[in-house]
């Protein structure tokens, strides 16, 4: 209930008040396959669906909401994002049944998600807001923080509130650009009760009042240059520059004057000010003193350098966008996946990358106006695997298949360390050469296979289950269980596994089982039938 009381607090805010004031929005919500995790023990697209369903009947009709999900339809599609519901007054009844209907399942791009809600709402033309709910970082490939500067810079009022799910400090940093870099609000709640008071002090605040009109002051008389180092050479350096005025010896909390360019020209009125420039891991302060009369033009000098990062699978091969890397100096961090260029502070440099099971580390100094290009080679193979019922027989497509790659050592106590996992068929992993144990499972049966995997190449292997299917029904039965068929010296057999209802169908190893029937319901008689399971055969039991 407070979640969803401070939910209607940000969306109403957003629909009227002063500091948040809004013509139109749109949410947009993430329904990717995490949203299936949990927060306190309900997970997180019941939490949604709940919240709105109790938010939205109170949110004013007129205000004009639409609505944009994504990764709701299809596995491991980028391209996954559906307005479901345009802007328009009188839409809540809708919104609540459309996010009552999502069923999470794939990728997270949010950055295009917000793109496109932008673009829906003529961000160009008129004042727009986006409502961005996500408990995960953007998954294809996009840079959401580049993303949210050229909204800023294009839009006409134009501003991303984020709402974070579950998301540890290090996500929330890869996302809460969006909302810094327009002028937004970022809430991010490791569980309901932080979410609700996240919402409390950031957006349940009563807005301040708007300030005196001041005077107009002289225009165009302060320009700042960003420059890598004392008297080097130009370079693209399309960082935020903000203005904060000087209260005493201290900064105010908000800036006046603020932007985005290479060369930031701006008008502020006498008086001293901290400029504070920001690009990527730099961040550069310096006091102004603005005299009535006097223009000022000078360089920032960031005491930096450009780093440029691509990494390979192999020598030869393309980027790989599927693998990260970090840039780290000091307590700065960032990075990006596959390829990606960072202005950097001069100094110790340590650059680590990781591709599958993969993972890089190297350190290097970097010059303050020194432009660098590091390409890493990862060094590593693929391993693609499948399953078939029996020895050249027919190959399993069911996605239930679960496919796991394991150390081809073991430890002192007799166990293999789990690399990694999947579920379906064509499973690909990357990983660096050596020998591993490939386990594959699909319901009771379970075979294991070695495999060596060799640098820059392709491995495919099929790991070979021995294994039939059982289908067996029981018109009228309550539950069907199956049993070894075979009993212990006390009389007893081992249960396999088993369903309710009147049809069950598993997987299992070639052998003569027993299935039990409970007719009528859980105190009814029971009927029995063995069934004979063959390697890559259907074996079907009827139980009257």
């Amino acid at each position: 209930m407070r979640i969803m009381i401070r939910l209607f607090i940000f969306l109403t805010m957003v629909a009227a008040g002063p500091a948040l004031a809004a013509d139109r929005a749109i949410i947009v919500m993430d329904a990717s396959g995490s949203m299936w995790g949990q927060i306190a023990g309900k997970t997180k697209i019941e939490i949604a669906r709940e919240t709105l369903a109790g938010v939205l009947p109170d949110i004013p009709g007129d205000m004009e909401l639409g609505l944009i999900a994504y990764g709701h339809r299809e596995k491991g599609v980028c391209s996954d994002i559906e307005e479901i519901v345009p802007p328009a007054a009188g839409t809540r009844e809708r919104i609540a049944e459309a996010v009552n209907g999502l069923n999470p399942k794939g990728k997270t791009p949010l950055s295009d998600a917000v793109l496109q809600a932008a673009q829906s709402l003529r961000y160009t033309e008129d004042k727009a807001t986006v409502i961005l709910v996500t408990d995960g970082i953007e998954t294809c490939e996009a840079d959401p923080c580049a993303v949210a500067s050229e909204l800023e810079k294009a839009g006409v009022d134009f501003t991303v509130h984020v709402v974070g799910f579950g998301l540890s400090e290090e996500e929330g940093k890869q996302v809460s650009c969006l909302a810094e870099n327009t002028g937004g609000l970022y809430l991010q709640a490791k569980d309901a009760d932080e979410l609700s008071e996240a919402l409390t002090q950031t957006v349940a605040a009563a807005p301040e009042p708007e300030p005196a009109p001041e005077p107009a002051a002289i225009e165009d008389n302060v320009t700042f240059t960003a420059v890598l180092a004392e008297g080097g050479s130009d370079y693209d350096l399309n960082g935020r520059w903000d203005y904060f005025p000087m209260e005493g010896g201290n900064p105010a909390e908000k800036s006046v004057k603020g932007g985005y360019d290479t060369v930031f020209t701006t008008t502020l009125e006498p008086g001293r000010y901290l400029l504070r420039y920001r690009k990527d891991m730099v961040v550069s302060e310096t006091v102004v003193e603005v005299t009535e009369g006097e223009a000022i033009d000078r360089d920032l000098v960031l005491d930096a350098g450009v780093v440029t990062v691509r990494v390979l699978p192999d020598d030869g091969a393309d980027v790989d966008n599927a693998a990260r890397f970090d840039l780290e100096i000091g307590d700065v961090r960032d990075g990006g996946y596959g390829e990606g260029t960072k202005v950097v502070p001069a100094g110790e440099i340590r650059l680590t990358t990781r591709l599958g099971e993969s993972n890089a580390e190297e350190s290097f100094t970097l010059a303050a106006g020194e432009i660098v290009e590091r390409e890493v080679v990862m060094g590593i193979g693929i391993l693609t695997i499948n399953a078939e019922y029996s020895e050249g027989g027919p190959v399993v497509e069911s996605g239930s298949l679960r496919v796991d790659v394991l150390s081809g050592k073991k430890s002192l106590d007799g166990k293999r360390k789990d690399i990694d996992g999947g579920y379906g068929p064509g499973n690909e992993f990357k990983l660096p050469p050596g020998d591993y144990v490939v386990r594959a499972r699909l319901d009771k049966a379970i075979a294991e296979a070695p495999v060596t995997v060799t640098r820059g190449e392709m491995t495919d292997i099929t790991v070979n289950l021995d294994a039939g299917v059982l289908y067996a029904t029981a018109p009228g039965a309550y539950r069907i269980d199956v049993f070894e068929a075979k009993a212990d010296l006390q009389g007893n057999r081992d249960q396999i596994d088993g369903t309710y209802g009147e049809e069950y169908q598993i997987t299992l190893n070639p052998g003569d089982y027993l299935v039990v029937a409970t007719m009528g319901d859980s105190n009814g008689e029971t009927k029995e039938a063995t069934a004979r399971v063959t390697a890559a055969e259907r074996s079907e039991v009827t139980i009257d």
